[in-house]
């Protein structure tokens, strides 16, 4: 009952009238059902526009496209750029009379590269399935043709994120189309990097901070939560990535001559991932958990009323067990060092009897509110210098082999800090409000996306609060091959960005 009524007190705001926000629903629903093919003509347009940083014209294609869809709507445009080389970043605003509130509306028209021979079917080529499956059949549209909320597009960032542009486009329509005032001012910045690590953004931002005033940012990045729910985040972990090479012999040798001898790269690798992560997940750095902050009583009742996804998610991985004894998003809010690749000499009919030359490790940190990457970096290089490890930025010559016992080259990534912004702020309490009733009560608030995006620059220029609006299904092949967004999904987000312009007040 205590935990009932902590939610009940968190979730509660003094707003819009709960009818107020029911007739905006069934106004955006009603116009949206009329309206379904058009929607999806419009998200299958924008796929095929090959926005990928391989491609700058594809990019500057899409951003033109972007800036007429927005001055159709009578918002005002610039395209703004950090220099030649740089993929424009739309900057759009619409003023609303009355309005004192002002809301910042970001998503990313950029997607991650492509191998076409991995897809089904050509990645700027947009597919319609009826269902989940790569082998269901292709959808033929015809102007009779009710659409299954189950069924799926399939296209390069069709979910990420130019889901969330069309949903942000089609709420707007609707609401005009059914004569409901916005009752904030609407600012829009869509950029065209975010899959190559927004390397211009700051810049841009900083150098058009007038522009970007407001008192609120929304974020239409992410995957909802795997409860199908509609879902709120208030922030995203860090992130920093290193490459660690180890060094052996000059060349490989027989290990039947040489083993027990030659120190062999491949066993130092495993001995010394071993001793930085534990087999549940821990990282076993001295003082790696010393700057993390921790929760607080709002944030640990939000994540003890999500829906238990854990069971579910077990079966469709096929995994027996998980690391740590603790849920799902309880496991999100801490740190993590991930390995995402290991190579030494080879495996299968490739392998060899001899003692390999290097071992490579690829992982990533990431991070969580009071670490940054530079205290990272120093702690991971104070750890292995008190291993013994001599540290090299460069492949070390002759005189480096002979002078260390053990040699390891690291190749660090910048990184970035994480983001929690307050769930109890007016803002936040607002948008928690507008969103339940968009979505009839049935919402999951999430602290801290596990994944991690660049939002901290939001929140360290221009002090605001940030809050994201994932509307892609969690499991929609992101950043992979057959990338897809489930109709469904496309349906509620228009709801809640609908709910965003037209039902945020405080």
């Amino acid at each position: 009952m205590l935990k009932r009524l902590c939610v009940a007190a968190l979730f509660f705001v003094v707003g819009t009238t709960t009818a107020r926000a029911s007739d905006v629903r069934q106004a955006v629903d009603a116009w949206r059902a009329a309206h379904e093919a058009s929607i999806i003509a419009g998200l299958e347009s924008l796929t095929r526009l090959r926005s990928v940083a391989a491609d700058p014209q594809g990019l500057t294609a899409a951003a033109q496209a972007l800036s007429a869809q927005l001055a159709a709507r009578d918002f005002s445009v610039r395209v703004l750029s950090a220099g030649k080389g740089a993929p424009p970043l739309l900057y759009a605003e619409r003023l609303q009379d009355g309005a004192t509130r002002t809301v910042i509306f970001y998503a990313h028209y950029d997607g991650q590269p492509v191998t076409p021979s991995d897809w089904s079917s050509d990645p700027f080529v947009p597919v319609l399935r009826a269902g989940a499956r790569l082998s269901d059949p292709v959808v033929a549209v015809t102007p009779k043709t009710a659409f299954d909320p189950e069924w799926r597009l399939y296209g390069r960032a069709v979910s990420d994120d130019k889901a969330s542009i069309i949903a942000f486009l089609a709420a707007y329509d609707a609401l005009k189309a059914a004569g409901i005032a916005p009752s904030v001012n609407i600012k829009v910045v869509w950029e065209g990097e975010e899959e190559a690590g927004s390397p211009h953004l700051q810049a841009v931002l900083e150098a058009n901070k007038a522009l970007f005033a407001g008192d609120l940012w929304l974020i239409g990045d992410g995957p909802a939560h795997q409860s199908r729910r509609p879902t709120l985040y208030f922030g995203a972990r860090g992130s920093m990535g290193l490459e660690m090479t180890l060094y052996g012999p000059v060349r490989a040798l027989h290990d039947g001559h040489y083993g027990n001898w030659v120190p062999n790269p491949a066993a130092m690798a495993a001995n010394l991932l071993a001793a930085m992560r534990d087999d549940e997940g821990r990282i076993l750095i001295p003082g790696f958990y010393d700057d993390v902050r921790p929760l607080t009583a709002a944030e640990k009742t939000a994540i003890a009323a999500l829906p238990a996804v854990e069971p579910g998610l077990k079966t469709a991985f096929g995994i027996g067990r998980t690391e740590g004894q603790s849920g799902l998003y309880d496991s999100l809010m801490r740190p993590a060092l991930n390995v995402r690749g290991l190579r030494a000499g080879g495996v299968g009919a490739a392998a060899a009897n001899a003692i390999p030359t290097t071992a490579t490790v690829s992982m990533d940190f990431r991070l969580v509110p009071g670490q940054t990457p530079e205290r990272v970096r120093a702690q991971v290089e104070a750890f292995l210098a008190g291993k013994g490890w001599t540290l090299v930025t460069h492949d070390p010559d002759a005189a480096d082999r002979g002078a260390a016992a053990r040699l390891v080259r690291l190749d660090w990534e910048a990184g970035y800090p994480a983001l929690r912004s307050d769930m109890t702020s007016p803002a936040g309490r607002a948008v928690i409000a507008a969103a339940q009733k968009a979505s009839a009560g049935s919402l999951a608030v999430i602290p801290m996306m596990g994944g991690s995006v660049p939002i901290y620059l939001f929140d360290t220029l221009f002090h605001e609060p940030v809050v994201g609006l994932p509307i892609a299904n969690h499991d929609n092949s992101q950043h992979a091959a057959n990338e897809n967004l489930r109709l469904r999904n496309l349906w509620d987000g228009i709801d809640v960005y609908a709910a965003m312009m037209a039902d945020l007040r405080w």
